[in-house]
């Protein structure tokens, strides 16, 4: 029961996201934004390795400055910047194509890692889910929606290179490396700020999307990151890995909820497409590993 309540957890803190991104990009800048998340949940997490006297020993910080451009500073600030242009339920419906993104990666990142038939399938499958929830903007043309959709997508396929990078590279205590990373991040997004942004045209933003952006660090990074931890330590990475389920569900119907945004046919039939293609990647992951238990205990 722990189990259910930590993935339930999970799966709602990193589906509201979405909804607190909408908030804080309305009245702040996205590389503000990404540099005040990444800043909050360093903090967070370093606040946890303080209490549990954890250390970085194993990974220099130059291999942290690399994973964290691509795992933290490029998604933060194109999913912040997407999500001017395009509402919460299709940035959370994007976002769930991760998996597959990183199913067509692995093999360039992992030695031994291969596409099969199963997980090349789920690929086509979750690639159909993306371009149904782009017709509506392919059909018109080119413009904003269509662009910030893309740039959501972009980031999103760069999270999952930056979660390759970290299973080969990164050696430390997870949530050191989860600490290290948002640190990183939040160094490179404060230097990038003043040559993107003019801050001398900057008003000040009001409570609610100041909030909004502590809570996005806080709770959205920083807290759901130990969370998944724990409940990786507890329940094993495969049980973990079912939040990629929930994510886009609670960030679509919470979208609906709290935001009033309209759920299209076509973004229903995207999420169920995507689903579908994780689904069948994580039930051939499940097989594959059954049989090589078995040939182990044949042996």
């Amino acid at each position: 029961m722990r189990s259910y309540l930590l993935l339930l957890a999970i799966g709602l803190l990193w589906g509201s996201q979405f909804i607190f991104m909408h908030q804080a990009v309305a009245e702040l800048p996205p590389i503000m934004v990404a540099a005040g998340r990444a800043l909050c949940g360093s903090l967070i997490l370093g606040l946890l390795c303080l209490f549990m006297r954890l250390k970085s020993e194993h990974t220099p910080w130059r291999t942290y400055m690399l994973i964290a451009l691509m795992d933290a500073t490029m998604p933060f600030i194109m999913v912040a910047w997407g999500q001017q242009h395009v509402d919460s339920a299709t940035t959370a419906v994007l976002m769930g194509c991760i998996p597959f993104v990183t199913i067509l990666a692995a093999p360039l990142f992992i030695a031994g890692e291969r596409i099969t038939k199963s997980g090349l399938l789920s690929v086509i499958i979750g690639f159909a889910g993306v371009l149904t929830l782009f017709w509506p903007n392919l059909s018109q043309g080119m413009n904003a929606g269509l662009m910030g959709a893309i740039g959501i997508l972009f980031g999103a396929s760069c999270f999952a290179i930056g979660l390759l990078m970290i299973k080969r590279f990164a050696k430390d205590h997870p949530v050191v490396v989860a600490r290290n990373i948002l640190l990183c991040a939040a160094t490179q997004l404060l230097i990038a700020t003043p040559f993107i942004t003019d801050l001398s045209t900057l008003t000040m933003p009001s409570g609610q999307a100041l909030s909004a952006m502590i809570v996005l660090g806080s709770l959205c990074t920083g807290l759901v990151y130990f969370l998944y931890m724990v409940l990786i330590q507890k329940a094993g990475p495969t049980f973990a890995s079912l939040s990629n389920y929930l994510v886009p569900l609670f960030g679509v119907m919470l979208g609906a909820l709290f935001l009033g945004e309209q759920i299209h046919p076509t973004t229903g039939i995207a999420l169920a497409l995507i689903l579908g293609s994780v689904a069948m990647n994580q039930w051939a992951q499940q097989r594959r590993m059954q049989r090589e238990s078995s040939l182990c205990q044949a042996s």
